[in-house]
This record gives C-alpha cells, structure tokens and sequence, in this order.
C-alpha cells in the first residue's frame, strides 16, 4: 500500500471516530433524564417566604381564578395541570383538571397531578395546604396583592417565577396604558360617594386596604367604607345609609345572587344613589379578581360612575 492511501485511511478512520463519538454524546443527551430536570431557583414569594422553585416550573396548579387568568395570559396554558372548580377563564381553563374549590383543594387530586408548583392567594389557607403536602417539597408560591399597583407587581413577578417575564412586561405595560387614561378622564369629574356592594345580608362591602377600594379611587369615586381597617368589613344597613352614598356599586351576576336589586331598592331607598336611580352593575369577574382583566372592570367601573352626557 502506497504512503498516500495509508494517510487517506488513516484520515478517514480520524473522522469515523470523530463521528461515531459526536453520535454517542448525542443519544446520551436524549436518554439521560437529568438532561431534562428544570434548575431550580429560590424566589421570595408576596409574604416574603423563600421558595425554591423549579425553574422554568412545567406542572403548575393554580388555586385562583386570577392565578389561571394570569398563568394562561403569559402563554402558559400548556403548562397548566390543574385548576379550581372555579377557574373558567379563558375557554382552556374549564378543560383542565379540577382539584375542588379555592379555600379547600383536594389534596389527593392535587399531589396525584405531580406539580413542580402551586400557585394561590389565600394566604390564610397555606398551613393548611403544607401540612397536607407532607413532606413531598412541592413548590408553594403566594401572591396577595392589595391593591392595583400590587396586581402589576405580582403579574411581573409571576412571569419572573415562569420564565415569562417579556410576557409579563408587555401586559403590565398594556394595563399601564388603560389605567393612565381612565384616571386622566375621571379628573373631569366631581368624586361621588359610593357604596360597594358584595353581598346584602349581610351587608359585605370592601375596605381600605384592598384593590377594590383601589380601583373606586382610580375611577374617580370615594367609597364609604375606604377607611374601614377590615379587609371585607360588614357594615348594618343603618351605617351605610348615614354615610349617604351617591352611587351604589354591585356585581352584575355572581354565581348565588348574593345581590339583587330589589333588596338594593329596598334596604337604602333612603339614599341619594336610590332616589336619583344611582346602581352602577359591573362584570364580578372582572372587578374581583385581581389579575389582567381588572383594567377591563377599571373602564367598566368608570363609564358606569361618570358616565358621557
């Protein structure tokens, strides 16, 4: 064999070898399961609680319809395992595992769905939720925010814990954009008194430290009960009546009519929103849930107490 085809046999035997070991390192990669574990992160959650966190998460539980709202609003539907009964929006949520209702998940249907993360707001119910996960470290994260400016805080950082934080961005800046308009135009009008109605009886309205309370500000209107300390304070129909509201704020449809007019009509006919025909109805969904839809009850909220003449 002549010097030049052994060099060409021993170049080709080079490259096989190169080849042979770039395939080997390939399908390793695609077998190896460590190769598709997420890293994992540690974030500080809206109570200040560190929590590790996998990162990017894959199998996220939302405990909140503002939760789901939000999680499928940054493009994460897909990632989405399981809802609450009452998540039903957008369309996908209501296709989603159903793990019972907000302040009382299933916890068997929960762990079964092997989430790397929860999602809620009930603060209130998180003992609760850790002492039924046991010991499986499942991510827990807890937003709470109180008022608007809070829902674009926690929406950012919902998309930072995601990996979708220009998602985030981009609605924060969206929502910015409405909300800067609507206060722009309720400046052209006098603020009148108004009495936000969650339920009648008993009288169940909402207090100063909340993001309803925020968005009557924003809209251009003072609630009678902003200066009540309680989150959902209970007023007598006597309290409410002496602070005289001008207009009365209600949720259109809840669900367990928890709000009817007649019962409105009835209980404060003696106040100037009943005697000048003042009941502004708005979407529950989009007021009380503070997710990206709130600007949506903002704009509602607004035309309905300072409405065009």
């Amino acid at each position: 064999m002549s010097e030049s085809l052994r060099q060409l046999n021993k170049r080709w035997l080079a490259g096989l070898a190169v080849l042979l070991i770039g395939l080997s390192m390939a399908a390793c990669s695609r077998t190896n399961p460590t190769s598709q574990i997420p890293a994992a992160r540690t974030v500080s959650d809206e109570l200040g609680r560190e929590v590790k966190v996998a990162f990017p998460p894959q199998r996220i539980v939302s405990l909140a319809p503002s939760v789901t709202e939000t999680l499928f609003a940054l493009g994460l539907g897909d990632k989405v395992v399981g809802v609450t009964a009452y998540c039903d929006f957008p369309e996908a949520a209501r296709s989603k595992e159903k793990i019972g209702d907000t302040l009382s998940p299933n916890p068997e249907r929960l762990i079964a769905l092997k989430p790397d993360l929860i999602v809620m707001t009930t603060a209130s119910q998180l003992e609760k939720l850790l002492r039924q996960l046991g010991d499986l470290n499942i991510a827990v994260y807890v937003t709470d925010p109180r008022s608007v400016g809070d829902v674009l805080a926690s929406i950012r950082k919902l998309g930072e814990v995601t990996g979708a934080t220009a998602e985030a961005e981009n609605i924060v800046q969206q929502m910015q954009t409405r909300i800067a308009e609507v206060e722009i135009r309720a400046k052209a009008f006098p603020k009148p008194r108004v009495l936000y109605v969650l339920q009648t009886a008993p009288l169940i309205t909402a207090g100063r430290n909340t993001f309803i309370n925020n968005l009557i500000q924003l809209a251009g209107a003072e609630s009678i009960s902003g200066n009540e300390a309680t989150d959902y304070p209970q007023l007598s129909r006597e309290t409410a009546i002496a602070r005289s509201p001008e207009v009365i704020v209600a949720p259109a449809s809840h669900g367990t009519e928890l709000v009817k007019e007649d019962d409105l009509r009835r209980d404060f006919a003696a106040t100037p929103a009943i005697k000048t025909n003042r009941i502004v109805w708005v979407n529950p969904d989009w007021v009380d849930r503070p997710g990206p839809r709130l600007v949506d009850g903002l704009e509602q909220l607004a035309k309905g107490l300072h409405p065009e003449k």
